[in-house]
C-alpha cells in the first residue's frame, strides 16, 4: 500500500493525469477547452487514484513505434534514428516527472503495433524485426528506465508472422462494415479514417508505385480500413493484457474518452510521428520534418557511425512554424 494518505492520493492523481495532459494531441473540435482539460482529468481520475491506492507505479499503454515508412522521401531508412531517440526521451522524461509527484512513479509500455499490419504497408516482417530490435537498443543505451517494449511476438510466441496476425483478427477484430457505418457517422472515427488514408497514400506513393494517384488513392481508402481494423483488434488485445493501464495514443483525440492523445515531438503536423518524418536541428531546437521537405529547406545530413541518423538546418526562417508545447495547435 502506498504510505499517501487518501487526500494526498487524490491530489497527486490529478497532479499527475495533469503532467500527461499538458502535452495531449488533441482532435480538432473535439471538446476539450483550457490549456489543461478538466473533464479529461476527470474521466481518467478513478484509473489512476485506483493505482495509486495500491501503491503500484502508475501503467500506461502506448501502440506506438511500429516500423519506418516505406517511402524513402519520409525517412531516412529502416531503423530508429534520432527521431525515435528524442521522443523516447520525452517519454521517459514525463515518467521521470510523475515520479516526483507519485514516488513508486510510472512505467509506459509500448506496445508495437508494426507487426500488426505491416503487410498492408508492404513492409517486410525482416524490417519490422530490426526495426523492434532497434527500439530495444535505443531504450537500454539511453537508459530509459521507465520504457518496456512489448510486441506481437510476445503475444503468440513461436508462430508464423502472419499466422500472428489472422489469429489477432480472428479473435479481436470488429468487421469492416461496423467501421464503415462508424465512419459514416462521422465525428472522431471519420478523421481518423481520413488520417490514416492520408498515410497511406503518402507511404505507398514511394517509387514502387507505378500505377496512376487516383487509383493509389482508392487502393488506400480500402487498406485504411484494414488499418484501423487491425489496430482495433490490438487495442481490444492490449485492454484484456493490461486492464488497469491508461492508454494513451499517437493520434488527436477527443475529449473524455479512453485514450489520451500524447504528442511525441515538436512539429507543425499534429499527425507527424518519428516514423513518419526525420528530426531536424533548427536554431530554435529540434522539430520533425518529412525527408524531402528538410532537404528541400537546405536541411544537411548528419552522420553517425556512417549512418545518416537527423538533419540540420542553420536558418530559423526556413523551418516550419512549431506548434506550441504540449501540441495546443489543432492539426
Amino acid at each position: 500500500m502506498s504510505d499517501l494518505t487518501a487526500p494526498d492520493i487524490e491530489l497527486a492523481a490529478v497532479e499527475v493525469i495533469r503532467e500527461v495532459l499538458t502535452h495531449q494531441r488533441r482532435l480538432r473540435d473535439g471538446g476539450c477547452t483550457g490549456r489543461v482539460c478538466l473533464r479529461c482529468v476527470r474521466y481518467h481520475l478513478d484509473a489512476v487514484r485506483g493505482t495509486m491506492e495500491s501503491g503500484r507505479r502508475v501503467e500506461f499503454v502506448l501502440p506506438a513505434f511500429p516500423t519506418k515508412s516505406p517511402n524513402p522521401a519520409k525517412v531516412l531508412g529502416t531503423l530508429p534514428d534520432l527521431a525515435e531517440e528524442l521522443a523516447l526521451r520525452f517519454l521517459n522524461t514525463l515518467c521521470e516527472r510523475i515520479a516526483e509527484i507519485y514516488p513508486p512513479g510510472a512505467v509506459i509500455r509500448i506496445c508495437s503495433d508494426g507487426r500488426v499490419f505491416n503487410d498492408l504497408l508492404g513492409v517486410r516482417d525482416e524490417d519490422v524485426s530490426g526495426y523492434a530490435e532497434g527500439i530495444n537498443a535505443l531504450i537500454g543505451r539511453i537508459g530509459a528506465t521507465h520504457l518496456e517494449q512489448f510486441t506481437l511476438d510476445d503475444v503468440y510466441r513461436g508462430a508464423g508472422h502472419q499466422d500472428m496476425r489472422a489469429m489477432l483478427s480472428a479473435g479481436h477484430a470488429p468487421s469492416i462494415e461496423e467501421l464503415r457505418e462508424e465512419v459514416r457517422a462521422g465525428g472522431a472515427p471519420l478523421s481518423m479514417y481520413r488520417g490514416i488514408t492520408r498515410f497511406m497514400v503518402e507511404d505507398l506513393s514511394g517509387p514502387s508505385w507505378t500505377g496512376t494517384r487516383s487509383a493509389l488513392q482508392r487502393r488506400c481508402r480500402d487498406l485504411a480500413y484494414q488499418v484501423i481494423q487491425r489496430s482495433r483488434a490490438w487495442g481490444r488485445l492490449l485492454d484484456e493484457l493490461f486492464p488497469t493501464a491508461v492508454r494513451l495514443s499517437i493520434h488527436p483525440q477527443p475529449c473524455a474518452t479512453d485514450k489520451i492523445g500524447v504528442l511525441l515531438a515538436d512539429t507543425p503536423d499534429a499527425w507527424l510521428t518519428p516514423w513518419h518524418g526525420v528530426a531536424v536541428q533548427t536554431p530554435g531546437g529540434y522539430t520533425l520534418m518529412k525527408r524531402a521537405e528538410a532537404e528541400e529547406a537546405g536541411a544537411q545530413p548528419v552522420y553517425t557511425a556512417g549512418r545518416a541518423t537527423h538533419y540540420v538546418l542553420e536558418r530559423a526562417d526556413d523551418a516550419p512554424a512549431r506548434s506550441e508545447a504540449g501540441n495546443r495547435s489543432r492539426p
